[in-house]
């Protein structure tokens, strides 16, 4: 069976964004074997980043989530 792996970076306001680029990642993420679906969000930590995660797993039907 082919893995499927959500891969999300958090900018975390400034925190990470301040040291990366958060898209260039997600950007980068996406083209690794197995990515099916990389995005970047500003606070993954709060209540909608991980609503988001949760609408990802289901509709993209992921077995694995990097964050």
């Amino acid at each position: 069976m082919e893995k499927r792996i959500g891969v999300y970076v958090c900018h975390c306001g400034l925190n990470i964004a301040a040291t990366v680029d958060p898209k260039d990642v997600a950007e980068s993420a996406a083209s690794l074997n197995g990515v099916v679906l990389a995005r970047d969000y500003m606070f993954m930590c709060s209540d909608p980043g991980q609503e988001l995660i949760l609408k990802d797993i289901k509709e993209h039907k992921l077995d694995r989530v990097v964050v």
